[in-house]
């Protein structure tokens, strides 16, 4: 396996490029890198700009672990917002070829448990088109755990046409669902293309559905999730790592392991407390 990390979690509105250079002063193998908007995407980035990062990254002995294309709102559940949600989506997946990932990251809304939901076959029938195109470029869309459980990923996946897998988060899953991501490894094993190295905890259990919902219309601000859950440093939440990287390592996952870290005081010093966590259990 690979360790990497979040550019953004350097600090958002740091430039890409400075954040890059961090990456690589502090050892990583790769980045992900946010496509959707700002820089780094498919309308800012010109031939001469995908060249410059191009140089950059070769010249710190970095890959792209992955590109992410999350677009925020409810992801694929509105139909009428459908069409440019996939344009974009096959644009961000052209753009990760441009750099030789083969990952596109992105949540999707929240996936109805009863397929008889209109908004399952609203949600399949877009990602079996983001799917079939990411696969005819060698690219895997990996939806991002979160606000449903393994088993209810793992059917819908089953009902994609190929191209679709999972970007595994195990303190979305902690945080909120309650799932043990242990067991989600032994559900999702091969489907998983992409993970995260995140820590946290619940501190009190609602429908995942309302977390996301608040979300979508207004941004992490539009709940206290102070009452809900905490993310937390590596190792010091409710993920048990050690267990973790043993089922990823079981599954026959060799994959990144890419940190992500989007609270506390001093990200940075976080991160470097995840990548030396994570060196242990993985190498």
């Amino acid at each position: 396996m690979k360790i990497g990390v979040i550019t953004d979690c350097f600090g958002f509105g740091l430039p890409v490029a400075t954040a890059i250079e961090r990456a690589a002063a502090l050892g990583f193998d790769g980045v992900q890198i946010y496509a959707t908007t700002g820089s780094f995407s498919p309308d800012a980035l010109d031939a001469e700009a995908i060249k410059s990062y191009r140089e950059l990254l070769k010249s710190k002995g970095l890959e792209v672990s992955a590109l992410c294309g999350d677009m925020g709102g409810h992801g694929f559940q509105i139909a009428e917002d459908n069409p440019a949600r996939i344009e974009m989506t096959n644009r961000i997946v052209d753009l990760a070829c441009e750099f030789g990932a083969k990952v596109v990251t992105t949540h999707i809304g929240v996936i109805p448990s009863d397929k008889n939901d209109p908004t399952y076959k609203v949600m399949l029938d877009a990602l079996t088109a983001c799917g079939k195109y990411a696969k005819s470029r060698g690219v895997t869309l990996a939806i991002e755990t979160g606000p449903e459980t393994a088993d209810v990923l793992y059917g819908f996946i089953q009902d994609t046409e190929g191209g679709v897998g999972v970007n595994l988060d195990p303190a979305n899953f902690v945080m909120v669902t309650g799932q043990d991501p242990v067991a989600a490894v032994k559900l999702l094993g091969k489907h998983i293309v992409h993970t995260h190295v995140k820590d946290g905890v619940m501190l009190k259990r609602t429908d995942p559905k309302i977390i996301y919902d608040h979300f979508a219309t207004g941004g992490i601000e539009a709940l206290n999730v102070a009452d809900y859950f905490k993310e937390v440093p590596v190792g010091t939440g409710d993920v048990d790592f050690p267990a973790y990287i043993a089922a990823l390592k079981e599954a026959g996952y060799d994959g990144y392991l890419t940190i992500e870290r989007e609270t506390g005081a001093d990200p940075e010093a976080d991160i470097v407390l995840a990548r030396d966590t994570i060196k242990k259990l993985a190498f």
